[in-house]
C-alpha cells in the first residue's frame, strides 16, 4: 500500500491502528496511550531472538565490545531501582492494558510481520521504539507509517538526543518528534514538536522521560485528530544532523555532568510546548 498523509479518512470511527514498540517502561506507558486513542489491532514486538554471525562478529570486535561493556556499566549504574518503570507507573509494575493484543516476532523487519500488516489492514502504523524500519513494512498502512523520535527533528536525530541538545548547551532544544517514517533516519514528514517543561534539577533521563510522558498525550491525540479528518506532514526544513550511540563517550557524559552542575538549567523553564504541522499549512525555509 503507498503512503500517503493526505488520503480522506473514513468517518469519525476510531482509527485501526497496528503499534510498533519496545519493550521498557516508557514504550508500554506510550502503547497504553494510544490503546485509549484508537482501535489498537495488534501491538508488535521485537524478541531480538534472531542470531546471525554477522551481528556475533561486529559485536566481537574489540572497539565495538568495549564500548558495549562500558555502556552496559553506565546503564547498570543509572537504572538500579528501576527508575523509568517508577517515573512511568509509580508503584505498579509495568504492563500493558491489552496484553492479548502483543505478537512477538525476531525483528521488525521479519516478513511475518509485513505478513501480519497486510493480513489485519490498519489504517496506521505507530511506532515508538523499534530498530529501524527497512522492509516492506515501509509500504504498509493506509494512512502510512508515524514514528515518535526521542529529540526535536531535524536538530537533533539518531541517538541520545536529550544527551546531546545537554552537551551542545542548547537545553531548549530538548523534546520529541512526530513524524511520518520515510527510508531515511528521522527525516520523515513532520506531525509534532512536543517539548517537556524544564526544571532546575532535571538530568538527562528525567528530562527525556518527561519528554515521552508529554508526547503519549500528543500521540493519542494526534490519532484521535487523524480519524476526525484532520491531515498533518510538512517536510523538514533541513538535513540538521544524526548523532550515532557510538559517538557518546566518556568525556561527553563528563563534559554534561560539569554543565548540568554549573547551572544549565537554572532560571530558564519554557514550559511544555506542543507545535502541529498540519498539512498544506507549510511555508518556504527562511533561510
Amino acid at each position: 500500500m503507498a503512503i500517503d498523509p493526505a488520503a480522506p479518512a473514513s468517518g469519525k470511527a476510531p482509527i485501526r491502528v497496528m503499534v510498533l514498540c519496545g519493550r521498557s517502561a516508557r514504550h508500554l506507558y506510550v502503547a497504553n496511550a494510544l490503546c485509549k486513542a484508537a482501535d489498537v489491532v495488534a501491538i508488535v514486538q521485537e524478541t531480538g531472538s534472531a542470531f546471525s554471525w554477522k551481528k556475533l562478529f561486529k559485536t566481537l570486535r574489540p572497539d565495538n565490545f568495549a564500548r558495549k561493556v562500558w555502556r552496559w556499566l553506565r546503564d547498570r549504574r543509572r537504572y538500579t531501582g528501576n527508575p523509568e518503570a517508577k517515573f512511568f507507573f509509580g508503584s505498579l509494575a509495568p504492563r500493558l492494558d491489552q496484553p492479548e493484543l502483543v505478537r512477538e516476532f525476531p525483528h521488525i523487519n521479519h516478513p511475518d510481520v509485513v505478513t501480519l500488516a497486510r493480513d489485519l489492514q490498519p489504517d496506521i502504523l505507530a511506532v515508538f521504539g523499534t530498530s529501524l524500519i527497512r522492509s516492506d513494512l515501509l509500504k504498509e498502512g493506509r494512512l502510512g507509517i508515524a514514528n515518535l523520535h526521542g529529540g526535536l527533528s531535524p536538530e537533533y536525530r539518531g541517538a541520545d538526543c536529550t544527551f546531546w541538545a545537554l552537551y551542545n548547551s542548547e537545553p531548549e532544544k530538548v523534546g520529541c518528534t512526530l513524524h511520518w517514517i520515510d527510508a531515511g533516519i528521522d527525516t520523515g514528514r513532520l506531525i509534532a514538536h512536543i517539548s517537556p517543561e524544564i526544571r532546575p534539577d532535571d538530568g538527562e533521563l528525567g528530562l527525556f522521560w518527561r519528554s515521552v510522558e508529554n508526547s503519549a498525550g500528543v500521540y493519542a491525540e494526534f490519532l484521535r485528530r487523524l480519524a476526525a479528518g484532520e491531515r498533518f506532514g510538512q517536510s523538514q526544513p533541513h538535513k540538521g544532523r544524526l548523532y550515532q550511540v557510538k559517538q557518546r563517550g566518556l568525556r561527553h557524559e563528563q563534559q554534561v555532568d560539569r554543565l548540568l552542575r554549573d547551572g544549565l538549567l537554572q532560571g530558564i523553564n519554557p514550559g511544555r510546548r506542543v507545535t502541529w504541522f498540519p498539512l498544506g499549512t507549510e511555508q518556504d525555509d527562511p533561510q
